[in-house]
């Protein structure tokens, strides 16, 4: 499937899960999200580009590597996006950080954009967008859609879990943005969840269900 990366380590395959268990407390289901958000960072970050900058140790002057261009921007999908961006802020402390507000037409089951922000200049920046769930792909594509009208200098999505439905429409959409995951999950069902998955993410996150 094209440009899709499944981040198959140990450790995030252990607490993904913990995570999917129904039996997993809201303030559990937060922690190992943090967690494997941290982790997710990681591997999405493994090849952005490097620049040598000259520093001083306490020895000596040197060239060391940093990251290239300007600081790495975050963009959350609201609502549920905020419990991967809080991990990846943890290993990303610097990162500018932007928002895209979508919610899920119940019947449609299309994107309707509410609020968008990013940081004003976005040229020379890679973004990192954040949802737990690429279940039909609509509030992804949407998402991606409107980052691009920014012109950032690259683009990457980064979920917990996908499907196959959710990974071909998006890829048809942008099929230029890498696709970083935990899991490629069976199927979605009729009311657009993806099986077996693990449920609503933002319900489980904040509690509100």
């Amino acid at each position: 499937m094209g440009q899709v990366y499944v981040i198959g380590h140990p450790l995030v395959q252990h607490k993904l899960t913990l995570m999917r268990s129904k039996d997993t407390s809201t303030s559990t289901f937060r922690n190992l999200l943090r967690e494997i958000s941290m982790l997710l960072g990681y591997e999405v970050c493994r090849d952005l580009p490097l620049a040598m900058t000259q520093i001083e140790t306490p020895m000596q002057a040197m060239n060391a590597p940093m990251l290239d261009g300007k600081k790495i921007v975050l963009v959350s999908i609201l609502r549920a996006g905020s419990g991967i961006l809080d991990g990846m802020l943890d290993i990303l402390p610097s990162a500018r950080v932007g928002h895209v507000g979508l919610y899920r037409d119940p019947k449609t089951l299309t994107a309707v954009e509410y609020y968008f922000k990013v940081p004003l200049e976005m040229n020379g920046r890679d973004c990192i967008v954040v949802d737990p769930m690429l279940a039909t792909g609509n509030s992804a594509i949407a998402a991606v859609e409107r980052l691009k009208e920014a012109r950032p200098r690259s683009i990457r999505f980064v979920c917990l879990v996908s499907c196959p439905e959710g990974i071909r429409n998006f890829q048809s959409a942008h099929p230029d943005v890498p696709v970083y995951t935990a899991s490629i999950d069976r199927e979605l069902n009729d009311h657009g969840y993806i099986l077996p998955g693990l449920g609503d993410a933002g319900d489980r996150i904040f509690g509100t269900k």
